[in-house]
């Protein structure tokens, strides 16, 4: 049976359960800027983005996809690029249009992004221009997909961009000429984005596992397994309308895609996007912009600690901390904690749980814990071999029943079944993980 023990150090104020959404992931896009549509959405390297500038870029990309590359409803469609604002656009223009997201890590190379995109059929890539290159080594073996590319220095602010402050050199100056149509004439079309009919339970993205054993999945999730998420991040953390949120986890990647760029939306939020990590410009603008909330990452704080001068930056701002990925040493933990006077909050997910089943309580912390079931999870330990429960303090494997849980490993039915178990009469997700 569910165990309920957690219940005892659950966060003060919130319910067991949320109800499930009812709406598609693009809806919180579409309130968001219709609540606040001058807000700042996105600050990008001294560029500030309000929510109406980002919602008329997701309705005029929308309507390129749709009437000029031919997408329709459920066809995919990949995303292969740095953080930038271009793929918070691109993300939200793909849903716009019916279609599913495929995020590729800007991180893979050639044989690894023609893989994802020859076993997902997608039919489109978006992506940086300085992986132009790689795109082009691959796109008449995947079907000569439609392509976009996008320069992100195009998104910075002038000063930002031309003397190299902050901005990442390598992508401040010209790269190779980009390959398909340039991100401003695509937007500049201004074509007609088509009527949005998505449901909970239609296709929203599909994210690849890292592949450990053998070729990477994908990970096929809904718009209610995606907003679960987004929902109870919002609820968990506390993120009020308004709030600043600093992104420094990619966004191709399931905990920063969440936390980082669609929390912050849900919630009408300003996220402050890097490019890549860099350790005194999150400090300045922790400091200069009052940042509330960060999530990251055990080495990028080891990286900020080490910082000349940390002790003289105003982190008062800061309300939640947290991350995952890997253990939090205790003498980083402690001197965090001395420095910043919060608890680093360690979470646990998958790519097919799309983010978090896992929090640590924000007012009970337990460090070098990857927390207790969130909202309507059921987890329980199992013995690997027979699959019988085990008791506390017994090691076993992890298995998960949960909102958050995908529908299965896309286009693979023997793999989703031999990923999944019935207890209790519910379907619970073999993590191939070990806990107690």
């Amino acid at each position: 049976m569910m165990q309920n023990r957690h219940f005892g150090v659950w966060p003060d104020g919130l319910p067991y359960s949320l109800p499930p959404s009812e709406h598609s992931v693009l809806h919180n896009l579409n309130q968001a800027a219709g609540a606040a549509p001058d807000r700042t959405a996105i600050w990008y390297y001294g560029r500030r983005i309000t929510y109406r500038e980002l919602a008329t870029g997701v309705r005029n990309l929308a309507g390129f996809l749709h009437h000029r590359l031919g997408i329709r409803a459920g066809d995919r469609v990949a995303i292969y690029m740095q953080n930038a604002p271009q793929f918070v656009v691109a993300y939200y223009a793909i849903l716009a249009a019916n279609a599913v997201i495929v995020p590729v890590n800007p991180m893979c190379r050639r044989a690894e992004l023609r893989y994802i995109v020859q076993d997902s059929g997608s039919r489109a890539i978006i992506h940086g221009a300085e992986l132009a290159e790689e795109v082009a080594a691959v796109h008449d073996e995947c079907g000569q997909p439609g392509l976009v590319h996008a320069r992100y220095r195009d998104c910075a602010a002038d000063d930002f961009a031309a003397d190299g402050r902050d901005f990442p050199a390598d992508l401040a100056e010209p790269v190779t000429a980009g390959i398909g149509t340039g991100w401003a004439d695509a937007l500049a079309m201004a074509c007609r984005a088509p009527t949005h009919d998505r449901c909970p339970e239609d296709w929203c993205i599909i994210p690849y596992s890292s592949g450990t054993t053998g070729q990477p999945k994908g990970c096929l999730h809904t718009h209610a397994s995606v907003n679960a998420v987004i929902f109870a991040y919002a609820r968990w953390v506390g993120v009020a309308p308004g709030s600043r949120i600093l992104a420094t986890l990619p966004l191709c990647h399931v905990t920063g895609m969440q936390h980082s760029m669609n929390l912050p939306i849900l919630t009408g939020s300003t996220t402050y996007l890097m490019t890549r990590w860099n350790a005194a410009l999150a400090a300045r603008l922790i400091q200069q912009e009052r940042i509330e909330y960060w999530r990251s990452i055990t080495t990028m704080m080891i990286d900020f600690l080490s910082l000349p001068g940390i002790g003289d930056v105003d982190v008062s701002s800061l309300k939640a901390i947290g991350g995952g990925g890997a253990q939090m040493p205790a003498g980083i933990a402690r001197r965090m904690s001395k420095l910043i006077g919060l608890d680093f909050i360690e979470a646990y997910g998958l790519s097919e749980t799309i983010a978090p089943t896992h929090i640590n309580p924000p007012q009970a912390p337990k460090r070098q814990c990857l927390g207790i079931p969130i909202f309507d999870v059921d987890c329980r330990i199992v013995d690997p071999d027979t699959l019988e429960e085990v008791g506390p303090k017994e090691a076993g494997e992890i298995v998960t029943h949960g909102p958050q849980v995908f529908q299965g490993y896309w286009q693979r039915p023997e793999e989703t079944e031999a990923a999944f178990l019935t207890l209790d009469g519910k379907r619970f997700l073999r993590t191939g993980d070990i806990g107690y």
